[in-house]
């Protein structure tokens, strides 16, 4: 067995304990809800090896959303010296899990729970066995099927916010500026037209509950074609209401100009920015290049691993990403963040947040949301940032 690491944070190492004991005194069965910094990954790993040095030959499965997740969780098991027990774990992706049928495991790992319980990934819980089952993530999944089926799989056995995790020095402290980036006029007047569609189709579908009967309504092989056109109309309207917003053209502009007036300040500053959608990435990487680099779904496995070393190690000061970066990683040493689109998750947003909150000896981290006010963008943000701390909200002249 190779060396084993010491984990120094004493705090850290009393607090995944804390986590660890509620597992096992729920009957080696529960998920932990713990914001960034806290250390998932490793009683996950913990956890499994535990489990699976009971018994001669027993296997055990971590399951993860992206295969960057798969070598990142690799890396967990070298780094806390556990390398010989990796013959013993298989480590999949939910889209691959998903198709195995009666396999029996003797713990399961489910890193980043929330993105396994789609009815197609929720396949395997229903499809094959395991002894014991520890499901983590930052927050609580917001689709009410998804809390009943993971509170039926793995009730909440530990629980620590994000705020807690910088109160117990986990984690750098941080601020949250909320900005406000008004449509130019064009912008504006497209806006409306569309909100007017949106607000014509929601009455169609009933105005009380307009999503769960347009959602109804896709289900339903047998709908009528009037209530098809109207569902498709009406989710037609928000796709084409939000890119609008994701794409303000004002967005470009004031974040090309926080690159610019941050970098002057700090030659060595690193900067993460997340959009909406990757042609808006590529155009806030264009804005700010030379200093800059692309991070999405977009580009080859070749192409992210390139701009995150280059991040990593300095040759660039500017990581541009739409969601790619959500999950898991951990980006090291960023010591900004500017958020330039918006979606109805506010777990987006505490994964957003977590790029940047990592221990950082204190150094705290600044984070800029630009926002359209008086858009549905306005509301998702206030909703997202309503359990978090240390938030300003902000104006801004436009001349």
């Amino acid at each position: 067995m190779a060396s084993i690491k010491i984990n120094t944070n004493k705090v850290k190492d009393n607090e995944q304990r804390k986590a660890l004991k509620s597992w096992v005194n729920s009957n080696y069965c529960g998920s932990i809800i713990a914001g960034t910094g806290f250390g998932k990954s490793r009683c996950g790993v913990v956890a499994l090896v535990r489990s699976i040095e009971d018994i001669d030959g027993a296997r055990g499965l971590v399951l993860v959303p992206t295969t960057q997740l798969k070598d990142q969780f690799a890396d967990e098991f070298h780094k806390w010296g556990y390398t010989d027990m990796l013959d013993r774990v298989d480590i999949l992706c939910y889209q691959s899990a998903y198709k195995l049928q009666d396999q029996h495991y003797r713990v399961v790992i489910c890193d980043e729970i929330h993105l396994g319980l789609s009815p197609k990934y929720r396949k395997f819980f229903n499809n094959n066995t395991y002894d014991r089952l520890l499901c983590m993530t930052a927050t609580l999944p917001e689709e009410p099927d998804y809390k009943v089926l993971l509170d039926t799989l793995a009730p909440t056995v530990y629980t620590i916010t994000l705020d807690e995790c910088v109160n117990l020095g986990l984690v750098a402290p941080y601020e949250i500026h909320c900005l406000p980036v008004p449509l130019t006029p064009d912008e504006s007047a497209e806006y409306k037209k569309i909100n007017n569609s949106f607000v014509y189709w929601k009455y169609q579908l009933g105005q009380f509950d307009a999503f769960s009967e347009a959602q109804r309504i896709i289900r339903d092989k047998n709908a009528a074609p009037a209530d098809k056109q109207a569902a498709a109309q009406f989710y037609r309207a928000i796709r084409m209401r939000k890119g609008i917003v994701d794409h303000a053209q004002l967005k470009l502009s004031a974040a090309q100009y926080v690159v610019e007036e941050t970098l002057l300040e700090d030659l060595n500053a690193k900067i993460l920015i997340f959009s909406g959608s990757n042609g808006f990435t590529d155009l806030l990487a264009e804005a700010t290049a030379p200093m800059s680099a692309v991070y999405h779904s977009g580009k080859t496995k070749k192409q992210k691993e390139a701009a995150l070393d280059n991040f990593k190690n300095g040759d660039i000061n500017v990581l541009c990403s739409t969601k790619a970066l959500n999950q898991g990683f951990d980006v090291q040493n960023a010591d900004y963040g500017i958020i330039c689109g918006l979606t109805s998750k506010s777990l987006s947003m505490i994964q957003r947040v977590g790029r940047l909150l990592r221990f950082k000896d204190g150094k705290k981290s600044k984070i800029m949301i630009f926002y359209v006010p008086n858009s549905q963008e306005e509301k998702w943000l206030k909703s997202a940032v309503k359990s978090l701390n240390n938030v300003v909200w902000e104006t801004i002249n436009y001349e």
